[in-house]
């Protein structure tokens, strides 16, 4: 994939396994429903949650784009995330996940209600900066003749 491949492949998606340091045991890993803003990757959660703890402590993330079908393919951004806290920007992306969710568009009679439910949950918008990519391209086997051709290599980083 050349850079126009993997931010196409971030657009056309919804989820991502969302990672991030912890203070204590090993890296957290949850999947999480995602907009794309331009470049940026915004990711709605509660203030309170363990997402937005550890990036207000380190804002350095990663995402693993997946395209929710089998063989899983995915594309992993390192990213700095940065936590943003307008109540209407909030709402709006708890909407637009809401959307994404349910497979269509929110009723305009539903908006307030949505808003609300920000406020009450206290959400934020975790929105992240990717720096760096890294893709493999699966390598599954279908049935036994498939390891006749079946390859593998190693991978690197590369720039967003």
């Amino acid at each position: 994939m050349d850079a126009s491949e993997r931010r196409q492949f971030v657009r056309e998606h919804r989820t991502c396994v969302f990672g991030y340091g912890r203070r204590q045991h090993g890296p957290a890993m949850t999947i999480v429903y995602y907009v794309v803003d331009g470049d940026d990757i915004l990711v709605s959660t509660m203030a309170g949650r363990g997402k937005a703890k550890a990036v207000a402590r380190d804002p350095r993330v990663s995402l693993c784009v997946l395209d929710e079908k089998w063989p899983m393919t995915y594309l992993q951004v390192y990213g700095t995330a940065a936590l943003e806290t307008d109540k209407e920007q909030a709402a709006d992306l708890l909407r637009r996940v809401i959307e994404l969710m349910a497979g269509e568009p929110v009723p305009a009679e539903r908006r307030e209600q949505i808003a609300k439910l920000a406020q009450e949950e206290q959400r934020v918008v975790i929105r992240v900066t990717p720096y760096a990519t890294f893709a493999t391209p699966p390598r599954h086997v279908n049935q036994m003749t498939d390891i006749d051709s079946l390859t593998h290599w190693t991978s690197t980083s590369l720039p967003w």
